[in-house]
């Protein structure tokens, strides 16, 4: 029991010292993170494609799909964009590389203070801004801890609905049957966050706890830190994103849908009536 307290004790301490660092004016942070999606392939493309080839396309998407996300954060907002890689083979780029691209989120910025969010997405060629207020979620408190690196995390739960829009959605369905996938999906959300560092960002579209989140649990993706730098020598400008036409995330939802549509039955009508 005595233990347990000095622990408890300790833990406290360093949150009221991360506190008064925190509330320097010109504070800033870095949080790098690493975040990996799993992919079903199982149906992709019904029979018209071995399994061979079925793998390989697997492979080339497991490694789009692992990406570095860099976190550049103050008090109150933060910018969050794909750290840049060298051009390379498996980088991903050709044909899958652009599909996959068009999928994933471009660079990012959230306000707490004005309840905004602003990102650049290019989507086939196009260039959009999104512009939105921040999505709420009702986090709970769970209870547990765990420890990621030198924090002691606490974990926190939530649920949200998504759009069911993805590369997944070109599978053919089974005997030429109507996909009937549900146009939107509720998936759980699993957090860690911690409050020795206390801002209530986080990587992607999560924020809304009382310390920054360092871990990710949502559906099929996991986004994890790696690596946190706090008040660095040379600090980076938090820049709002500009560039592109400006629509709401509801908007753009509706744009990624048609475009998925067309893709679908472009893939049907190539390659749907081999046996």
């Amino acid at each position: 029991m005595k233990h347990h307290f000095i622990k408890i004790s300790i833990t406290y301490f360093a949150i009221f010292a991360s506190i008064m660092v925190f509330a320097q004016k010109d504070f800033q942070g870095k949080a790098y993170y690493e975040s990996k999606t799993t992919v079903d392939m199982s149906r992709f493309g019904g029979g018209d494609i071995s399994d061979e080839r079925r793998k390989q396309i697997a492979d080339r998407m497991r490694s789009i799909l692992e990406k570095t996300f860099v976190l550049t954060f103050n008090q109150s907002e933060s910018f969050y964009q794909e750290e840049e890689k060298l051009d390379t083979q498996e980088s991903g780029r050709g044909r899958w590389g652009a599909m996959m691209g068009s999928y994933t989120g471009g660079p990012q910025y959230k306000s707490i203070k004005k309840q905004l969010l602003l990102q650049e997405q290019e989507f086939f060629g196009k260039q959009f801004l999104i512009k939105d207020s921040l999505s709420k979620l009702n986090w709970k408190m769970e209870g547990e801890t765990k420890q990621i690196g030198q924090y002691t995390c606490f974990k926190a739960t939530t649920t949200k609905v998504v759009d069911a829009v993805d590369f997944t959605s070109f599978r053919r369905p089974p005997n030429n049957e109507e996909d009937s996938s549900p146009a939107t999906k509720e998936i759980e959300i699993v957090a860690w966050y911690t409050m020795q560092i206390p801002v209530n960002l986080g990587p992607d579209d999560y924020w809304g706890l009382p310390g920054l989140i360092l871990e990710v649990n949502a559906d099929k993706t996991v986004i994890l830190c790696s690596k946190i730098v706090l008040n660095p020598e040379e600090k980076d400008i938090i820049k709002m994103p500009s560039k592109g036409k400006e629509v709401t995330k509801k908007e753009y939802t509706a744009i990624v849908k048609k475009k998925t549509e067309e893709m679908r039955q472009n893939f049907r009508s190539g390659g749907g009536g081999r046996r």
